[in-house]
């Protein structure tokens, strides 16, 4: 139950566990949140050594305590599921036809059955698991226990992350570390197409095609506390708080005075950068404004071509690629489906190299690319990402400049642009004390149904973030748009009743975006701005709602403008009562397709 307890911030709909006893599995599952299944328990204890449990997020059939996990065949054969059985209705009909009754719309009560269904055929548990595992097409972790068996748990992954605690007398996996770190700090990283089998004192671990393998065993140092809330009233409002120290860690030992460090990357990575003539970045949801933010540096200050895509697209289209083109995941987890999905092909189709940038050393992401740059943003339990994007970007403003030196460009340039980055933690630190102010936009907010957020340049997608953000944890409608578009379409939405938010940065785009903000006050728009104090603007008499703000240079002032909107939306999500931290049908780490 601490375990499934740490793994909450991944959004989940039911829970439930299986115990083996001695007279039996033991299943208790529960729809709804952990405490229901936690009273379930109290009210009808269960005891034993060996047991699976899981937080489901609901793909077949509604959140429902028969389709919660664990399901079972007969008492006798138990399993947990994440991901997506793809070809479970043939299954499902095979085992209709051969007397199989489903008590659940799940594709994963296919699994329990199948398996089963081999071992009726004088099968051992190992021997049908490992078969029924070659039968599945999709994207799956899983974890069976079964009576016949009982102190042997087997478990597999193909697309889901899985890992193995390896404890003291004790053996656990789990789909993340931080379900484990209390118990243990040694684990295996199971790759693509894994099954293992453990009991309390081994381990065994196959690769795909059935052959016994070593993985290598790494310790992983992430304390418990690094988990919990540390006083704050959510995770989300903590992570906003943490990141100035987090961009601080981020930059730590890779940027010096106005240098970046050679080994900043990998071994390899001067030489590819070198040779690198155009950018591919592919990335999901937050991650992919991070990766639009990027492209306007890269193209800016280094001239290299750079094109940001949807993964979910990407992978599902043929893309031309030109002669030493370098291809960039970005992903907070490291196990995002689609983006590792589109990583798959590019090892493939020709590409000079691939790049991941990722919080979670040890992830898929992290093991499969060429060369990874980790964050350094510590552990994020907020759906909502606040402190990974803010470490994506500073990972990229770094990649920027090592680029921009590789290619020379003006050594005054470069260090401008240092010293923009070397300030940047004191900056957001001061972006944090505007929060009363923001609560006051948002006691106004909390009242209406949809908002538009505008941006022009390189804070357009620092627009789209604010909106996501809005939509995610508040459910309110909101969209970004560049301001520029406004006449295009958007402005007929704009009355007393819309809200209309606006990044106003000092760069040379600002009159036009004062234009912009003209068209909406034209309309009788609820205006609320964020502007750079240094800016000549005009609108402090215009705007009934505007903050002043230390937004840094141009280069790094979509990162501090970011931090305001955490803020505005965290606080009209509190005052709307929505649940912060575990927002409805989202998960943390989307890890299927």
């Amino acid at each position: 139950m601490n375990g499934l307890k740490t793994l909450e911030y991944r959004g989940y709909d039911s829970a439930g566990i299986a115990v083996i006893t001695d007279s039996g599995i033991a299943i208790r599952k529960q729809a709804g949140k952990l405490k229901h299944l936690q009273a379930d328990l109290e009210a009808n204890p269960v005891n034993g050594e060996v047991g699976i449990g899981h937080t489901r997020w609901a793909t077949h059939g509604e959140p429902t305590s028969a389709n919660a996990h664990p399901h079972d065949s007969d008492n006798a054969i138990a399993v947990v599921h994440n991901g997506i059985i793809e070809n479970y209705r043939p299954l499902r009909e095979k085992l209709t036809a051969a007397g199989y009754q489903f008590k659940s719309e799940t594709d994963t009560e296919t699994l329990v059955h199948l398996i089963h269904y081999y071992q009726a055929q004088d099968m051992s548990f190992s021997a049908a698991s490992h078969k029924a595992l070659r039968e599945l097409e999709g994207a799956y972790a899983v974890a069976i226990v079964c009576m016949s068996d009982p102190g042997r748990v087997i478990a597999a992954r193909k697309g889901s992350p899985l890992v193995v605690g390896v404890g003291e007398q004790a053996n656990y996996v789990a789909s993340d570390v931080q379900a484990l770190v209390s118990q243990t700090d040694r684990f295996y990283y199971l790759e693509e197409g894994d099954v293992v089998e453990i009991t309390a004192e081994s381990c065994d671990i196959y690769d795909e095609s059935g052959q016994a393998v070593e993985r290598e065993l790494k310790t992983v140092t992430l304390s418990s506390e690094a988990l919990t809330k540390d006083g704050y009233a959510h995770y989300m409002l903590k992570e906003i708080h943490e990141q100035p120290i987090a961009v601080a860690n981020t930059i730590a030992d890779r940027l010096f005075n106005d240098a970046i460090a050679d080994d900043f990357i990998g071994a390899d990575a001067r030489e590819i950068l070198s040779q690198t003539k155009q950018i591919h970045i592919v990335a999901c949801g937050t991650s992919y404004h991070a990766g639009m933010v990027a492209r306007y540096w890269l193209e800016a200050i280094t001239q290299i071509p750079t094109q940001v895509e949807i993964a979910s697209e990407y992978r599902y289209r043929k893309p031309v690629i030109p002669a030493n083109t370098l291809f960039l995941t970005i992903s907070q987890s490291g196990e995002t489906a689609d983006s590792l999905a589109a990583l798959r092909f590019a090892k493939k189709a020709g590409y000079l190299a691939t790049f991941a940038v990722c919080n979670v050393a040890n992830s898929t992401l992290d093991r499969e690319s060429d060369e990874c740059i980790l964050t350094h943003a510590g552990p994020e339990i907020g759906v909502a990402s606040t402190k990974a994007l803010t470490t994506q970007l500073a990972v990229m403003a770094l990649l920027t400049l090592k680029l921009a030196e590789l290619r020379d460009v003006d050594i005054k340039v470069r260090k401008n642009l240092a010293k923009q980055l070397r300030t940047l933690p004191g900056i957001i630190n001061q972006s944090l004390l505007l929060n009363n102010q923001i609560k006051v936009f948002a006691e106004q907010i909390v009242q209406r149904d949809h908002a538009l957020f505008l941006g022009r340049g390189v804070h357009y997608p620092i627009a789209l973030e604010g909106a996501l953000k809005l939509k995610e944890i508040s459910y309110i409608h909101a969209e970004g748009y560049p301001a520029g578009e406004l006449k295009h379409g958007p402005l007929a939405l704009v009355d007393d009743k819309m809200p209309v938010i606006a990044v106003c940065p000092n760069d040379e785009l600002l009159e036009k975006l004062e234009s912009n903000i003209e068209e909406v006050r034209a309309r009788g728009g609820e205006l609320y701005v964020f502007v750079d104090h240094k800016s000549q603007h005009g609108l402090k008499d215009r705007v009934p709602y505007l903050i002043e703000m230390e937004a840094s240079g141009s280069f790094t002032s979509p990162i501090v403008f970011n931090v305001p909107l955490q803020l505005l939306s965290y606080h009209v999500a509190v005052l709307r009562g929505t649940d912060v931290d575990q927002p409805r049908n989202l998960a943390k780490s989307v890890t299927v397709e």
